[in-house]
């Protein structure tokens, strides 16, 4: 049988460089130019390896595209703003949003759509989703405007690679990937943890031997970018995922092929890799970023506040005994604690100054 070729690269890399580090791996994996798996495989709705809320349901992306449109109200509705998506998938939940922002009056006009997206191929993709739609896309965010933004991110940042911290003989150690010495396999092993990242674990929880900690630096500083952008700038960001509202061990770090779960190190490239958000570390970052935080909310907390009810009673009231039953399926997983309701969280950060956000109590640092 023939070696994957990733699986051939990642074998050399660490034959040439030691074991690689859970973050390392992640990138060579989802992101490599010619064999990671955004590059070569469609990941996204039934025929792909996950699906959505967005996919699910036009419920979803209708009640966030009013949520930025209250929000523009509230900041006294200025001229010109960014609607900003990072990690836009197809364009389906700007879409949705954009089509539901038509209803509010002047809001549509003030928009000016900016995707956060390095793929070239979902880019492809998401002008494909939204071909009348005048769209400018961006690497990272350093390059966003300076001008009042809304900043949306669903499911964006537990695709950001994270490292895995392992607390063996009352010292953190570091999980790596390396070469099997018995099969010449990829498999696991630890490595003493640098110090900069054993500064990262929250000194108010106690591990106990075996214990993992994960620690997305990638997402961190990205949190914190968004944050000074819209600290300077004026706006909100609104970022949807699944993950736990307070930092805790346990190892999260999965893979999905076909909608299942499978080993994280088969057949590398070939599956979605993920760990859940942290995101109490998430709003921590954001908050030194200059930004007042709200939440965290369940997702199914946050969409019923938003009114995700009365929208599908009225979907439903123009639709086909099987459309409906549909809708409703839809909006209920979307909700549900048992689907998505509860594991997916909802937090969001707005300029100094900002009052009460839609769906959210209180802010958490003021």
């Amino acid at each position: 049988m023939t070696a994957d070729p990733l699986s051939v690269h990642l074998k050399a890399l660490i034959e040439a460089d030691g074991p690689l580090t859970v973050a390392r791996y992640m990138r060579e994996a989802l992101l490599h130019p010619e064999h990671g798996y955004y590059t070569t495989r469609e990941p996204f709705g039934v025929a792909g390896d996950f699906i959505t809320a967005p996919e699910i349901s036009q419920v979803f992306g209708e009640l966030i595209g009013l949520w930025c449109a209250a929000v523009w109200q509230q900041a006294g509705s200025p001229s010109k703003i960014a609607l900003v998506e990072f990690g836009p998938g197809r364009g389906t939940l700007m879409a949705d949003a954009l089509r539901a922002a038509r209803i509010v009056p002047g809001f549509r006009d003030a928009i000016d759509v900016h995707l956060v997206e390095a793929s070239p191929r979902l880019r492809a993709l998401q002008r494909a989703t939204l071909p009348d739609i005048d769209v400018t896309w961006h690497d990272g965010p350093e390059t966003l405007p300076n001008q009042p933004s809304i900043v949306l991110g669903n499911e964006f940042f537990d695709a950001l690679p994270i490292r895995q911290l392992i607390h063996r003989g009352g010292a953190w150690q570091e999980r790596c990937i390396h070469l099997d010495e018995i099969n010449g396999q990829l498999g696991w092993t630890d490595r003493p943890a640098p110090v900069e990242l054993t500064g990262l674990a929250p000194s108010t929880l106690s591990p106990a031997d075996g214990d993992i900690f994960e620690i997305c630096e990638g997402g961190r500083i990205v949190a914190e970018q968004i944050s000074r952008h819209i600290a300077r700038c004026g706006g909100a960001g609104l970022f949807l995922d699944y993950g736990h509202g307070k930092s805790a061990f346990g190892d999260t770090f999965q893979a999905l092929r076909g909608h299942q779960y499978v080993d994280v190190l088969d057949r590398p490239g070939t599956a979605d890799l993920t760990a859940h958000v942290d995101f109490d570390a998430l709003l921590d970052s954001a908050a030194s970023g200059g930004c007042i935080c709200f939440g965290t909310v369940t997702q199914g907390q946050f969409l019923s506040a938003l009114g995700i009810e009365a929208r599908v009673e009225t979907l439903v009231s123009n639709a086909s005994p099987a459309q409906a039953a549909t809708i409703r399926s839809g909006a209920r997983r979307l909700i549900e604690p048992a689907e998505m309701g509860t594991l997916f969280k909802v937090v969001a950060i707005a300029a100094p100054g900002a009052g009460a956000l839609p769906g959210f109590g209180p802010p958490r640092n003021r």
